[in-house]
């Protein structure tokens, strides 16, 4: 039988059979090889069947072996568990994008009792540091990371950025395998990447596919906890990402890590063709800042910005498509200092070009308070330059770095710091844990141990020795203290004269 009647006699069979989806995918254009996964599991996988045989050549520096063996060790599953209380209003806390489908109430009528999220981590230190998305831990009461060898552990919270969507949390293990950083700057459209994470809890899943585009905002990270200061310039591409992979490696053929798998564009909440990924220059800054920090130092050139567009360009009498234009400077902001001026078109920040809003966003985010960039802009059809320092939301240079508070004692009751993961849950930025109660002045109030205060009268408390600086500014009259509960609960209870 010749290859003609070969392919012939297959396809015969497989339309008699019915009932199985038939398809391939595509890797290379002269049809050397072509990748094929199978999968069974009724009702939620469909099969899928490649009519090749197995027996190609791969040409050389086109092999995915190296770049999954490379990363999958370190690809990590992210298990995550939420009070019904922190789920309502939120939708799914498996994860936000399906309520783009679903709609805003989807996830409101969830029954009472834990519910379980997943997600996927990257482990990129061997001491057990794993950065995965935000919105995979996100008011999460547990956090659980399943290795790929099977160990589990419990998780702590080191910090988050909501403003990027990133994590990084933290497992006592030691000599674990990690995803080197690559370079997402040297990524070209068109190069092989590979997604590796733990879609609908399938394990250890690896799917190729090409850069799309670089430099892509989507308009998914804008919410009101970020307005205006979300990092927006994903890397696209078509490697197939479902609900689960959030959080997940997205690397090179080297097996280096260029991306975090965050984010689809779809109508059913699956898979569509499009996937995005936060890319590593970002991913490597923000966890830098939390290991050294404890937050993102965000660095702003305080200018207002703006999309070039035919129309825009017609209507300001600019010279060229390709830029980004500034729509306004703000006092004392270091693009004021330096010079800028509305109406200028800023074409690169330190050499590298900026065609869009999200490269040019992109590159100033690699940068802290009281770092200076230099500016390539367009002014009158003419090239200048400028050196900016950049600044932070408050005008000033300097470098914010969170304080480790410490344990109090204040009238016979114990007051604890908070823990990141439980600001994070709650929603709060600070707070005294109060324990010990019940043999303490606290008792009358019929405050709970557990109780975080976060207000006394119309001062916030940050810190637990907050709560005895305020509570001693009072000399008479009734207090109204202010908190939550861990399970979300929030409370006031009156206090007295002390």
């Amino acid at each position: 039988m010749n290859t003609k009647q070969f392919i012939v006699g297959l396809t015969l069979s497989a339309m008699l059979g019915g009932g199985v989806a038939v398809g391939s995918y595509k890797l290379l254009e002269d049809d050397t090889e072509q990748y094929t996964q199978t999968q069974e599991q009724p009702a939620t996988v469909r099969y899928t069947s490649d009519m090749r045989s197995s027996n190609v050549i791969v040409p050389e520096g086109l092999n995915f072996i190296k770049a999954a063996q490379v990363s999958t060790p370190a690809v990590v599953h992210v298990m995550t568990e939420y009070s019904a209380r922190a789920t309502e209003g939120y939708g799914s806390p498996m994860d936000p994008f399906l309520r783009e489908f679903f709609g805003d109430g989807f996830g409101e009528r969830a029954p009472r009792g834990p519910q379980m999220g997943s997600g996927s981590g990257v482990i990129i230190a061997s001491n057990g540091y794993i950065v995965t998305n935000n919105h995979v831990i996100d008011k999460a009461d547990k956090i659980e990371v399943v290795l790929d060898d099977k160990r589990k552990f419990e998780a702590t919270l080191v910090g988050t950025d909501p403003t990027t969507d990133l994590a990084l949390l933290k497992i006592t293990a030691d000599k674990l395998p990690v995803v080197r950083y690559g370079n997402s700057d040297e990524l070209q459209v068109g190069e092989w990447v590979l997604a590796v994470g733990n879609p609908m809890n399938l394990t250890s899943t690896v799917t190729a596919g090409i850069v799309s585009a670089k430099g892509r905002s989507i308009n998914i990270l804008r919410t009101n906890a970020t307005k205006d200061l979300s990092i927006e310039s994903f890397i696209q591409t078509d490697a197939a990402v479902n609900p689960g992979n959030s959080g997940g490696a997205l690397v090179n053929l080297n097996g280096d890590l260029v991306g975090i798998n965050t984010a689809i564009a779809s109508q059913t909440g699956s898979f569509s063709g499009y996937s995005f990924a936060v890319p590593s220059s970002i991913v490597s800054k923000v966890v830098d800042d939390l290991l050294k920090y404890g937050e993102v130092q965000r660095a702003l050139l305080g200018a207002s910005i703006q999309e070039i567009d035919a129309t825009l360009a017609k209507e300001k009498d600019l010279k060229t498509l390709s830029g980004v234009y500034i729509a306004g400077v703000e006092e004392k902001s270091g693009a004021k200092e330096a010079g800028l001026q509305a109406g200028d078109v800023i074409t690169a920040i330190n050499g590298v070009g900026v065609s869009k809003s999200a490269q040019l966003l992109e590159q100033v985010a690699r940068y802290r308070p009281g770092d200076k960039v230099k500016v390539t802009y367009m002014r009158d059809g003419k090239e200048k330059t400028a050196n900016v320092t950049l600044k932070n939301l408050q005008y000033s240079t300097e470098i914010s770095k969170r304080s480790v508070a410490k344990a109090v004692t204040f009238d016979g009751a114990t007051f604890e710091p908070v823990s990141k993961q439980e600001m994070n849950k709650l929603g709060i930025d600070g707070g005294a844990k109060i324990t010990g109660v019940a043999k303490s002045k606290f008792r009358e109030t019929g405050m709970k141990d557990g109780f975080i205060i976060t207000k006394i009268d119309k001062y916030s408390v940050n810190v637990p020795g907050d709560v005895e600086k305020h509570l001693k500014n009072f000399d008479n009259g009734v207090v109204y203290i202010e908190g939550v509960y861990p399970d979300g609960l929030k409370a006031y209870y009156p206090i007295g004269k002390r």
